[in-house]
C-alpha cells in the first residue's frame, strides 16, 4: 500500500553556490565581497559582507561550477581561473531566517577560486581575509589577540559547568578542543586548522554568527562592550570563508597553486610574500629560495626587475614540466622561528 503523502510537506531545498575568490595584492590575501540588492539596487545600509553567491539553476547551468561562474561574472565581472569544489554545508538552523520566515531550506556549496586580479566596482570590493580571520596572520609574530582576548575567553568557555553529571569530561574535552584548535596551554599552532578554530569560536558563541544565529551561549555578545572576534559575514560565509583557507594553505605543500595567483614572471621575493600572505608566516629567505629552487618550481627568465625599490633584482617563471616530474609539486615551507613563533 502506498504511503499517504505528510500533511505539512517539507520546505524545498535551494542550493547556493558561494565562491571564495583569492586574490594576493601588497603582500595581502584578498577576496571579493558583495553588498546584497534590493529592488535591482546595491544596499547602502550597514549589511555584513557577503561572498558572490546565488542559486544553482539546473535548467540553465549544465553543472554547478558553470553555474558559479556564471553568478561570479555577473556579480563582479572577474572571470575566474582555477576552481575547485570545497564542501556542501547542509546543516538545518545555520541561516536564522530558516527559523524566522520559514523559508526554504538552504544547501551552500561552497569553492576555492584564485585570480591574478580584479577591478572594485558598484556593490564588489576586495577585502583582506585577515579582517575576518585577524588571529590567523603570524607574519609579524603572534597576534595579540590571542592572548588579549580569545585565549581568556575559551579558557572561561571551556572552564563553564553544564549542569550535566558527566561535566568534568564535558570540560576536559572543550581544553583539549582549544589546546588543539588555539595552542592553548601550549599546545602546537597548525596553519591549516582555520576552520577548526572559526567553529570553535562559534559553538563557544564568541563570534556575531552565533548570535544572529539565536545560539544561547551567545547571549552575551549583545553586550555593548563585547569584543568583536573579526568582521562578520551574512549567513554561513565566514564558516565557507575559512574552509577556503584552510584547503589553500594545505593545498600550497603538495600542489603548486600558489603560481595560480602569481603573474607569468616574478622575482623571488614576489614569491615568498605571496606564499607568506596565504600561510600567515614568516619564512626565512634563504631557506625559502633553497627550497623553491631544489625543487624545479621555477626557471630563469634571463631578465631583471628594476621595479623592486633597490638594487635589480633576477625574473623567474613557473615550471610546468614540474607536473610530469614528481606527484606533489608543492611548497613543504617551515616558519621562520624569530618571527613567528614569538
Amino acid at each position: 500500500m502506498a504511503q499517504a503523502p505528510p500533511k505539512n510537506p517539507l520546505n524545498p531545498v535551494v542550493i547556493d553556490l558561494n565562491a571564495a575568490i583569492v586574490q594576493v595584492a601588497d603582500a595581502l590575501p584578498q577576496i571579493v565581497v558583495v553588498r546584497p540588492q534590493q529592488n535591482g539596487e546595491h544596499s547602502d545600509q550597514d549589511v555584513w559582507d557577503a561572498l558572490p553567491f546565488g542559486p544553482f539553476d539546473p535548467f540553465t547551468h549544465r553543472t554547478m561550477e558553470i553555474g558559479l561562474r556564471a553568478w561570479v561574472q555577473e556579480q563582479t565581472q572577474i572571470g575566474l581561473g582555477y576552481v575547485e569544489q570545497l564542501y556542501t554545508f547542509g546543516d538545518r538552523g545555520r541561516h536564522a531566517l530558516e527559523v524566522e520566515k520559514g523559508t526554504d531550506h538552504i544547501v551552500s556549496v561552497g569553492y576555492l577560486a584564485l585570480t591574478r586580479g580584479g577591478k572594485e566596482r558598484e556593490g564588489v570590493s576586495w577585502r583582506s581575509w585577515y579582517q575576518y580571520f585577524p588571529w590567523e596572520d603570524w607574519r609579524d609574530g603572534r597576534p595579540s589577540i590571542l592572548d588579549k582576548i580569545i585565549l581568556p575567553l575559551l579558557q572561561d568557555w571551556a572552564s563553564e559547568s553544564q549542569g550535566a553529571e558527566s561535566d568534568e569530561l564535558a570540560r576536559g574535552r572543550r581544553r583539549d578542543r582549544a589546546r588543539l584548535t588555539f595552542g592553548l596551554d601550549g599546545g602546537a599552532w597548525d596553519e591549516e586548522n582555520v576552520l577548526e578554530r572559526y567553529e570553535l569560536l562559534y559553538e563557544a558563541g564568541l563570534v556575531r554568527e552565533a548570535l544572529r544565529d539565536g545560539r544561547p551561549n551567545a547571549a552575551g555578545l549583545e553586550e555593548a562592550n563585547t569584543p568583536q572576534l573579526g568582521v562578520p559575514m551574512q549567513f554561513d560565509h565566514r564558516r565557507i570563508l575559512a574552509t577556503a583557507i584552510s584547503r589553500l594553505r594545505a593545498k600550497l605543500k603538495y600542489r603548486p597553486v600558489v603560481f595560480e595567483l602569481m603573474p607569468d614572471t616574478f622575482t623571488l621575493y614576489e614569491l615568498q610574500r605571496t606564499s607568506e600572505a596565504l600561510l600567515g608566516l614568516h619564512v626565512h629567505k634563504q631557506n625559502f629560495r633553497r627550497l623553491v629552487e631544489k625543487a624545479g618550481l621555477v626557471e630563469r627568465t634571463g631578465r631583471m626587475s628594476t621595479h623592486t625599490g633597490g638594487r635589480p633584482a633576477e625574473l623567474f617563471r613557473f615550471r610546468r614540466e614540474v607536473f610530469n616530474e614528481r606527484p606533489a609539486p608543492g611548497l613543504r615551507l617551515a616558519p621562520s622561528r624569530t618571527r613567528a613563533n614569538t
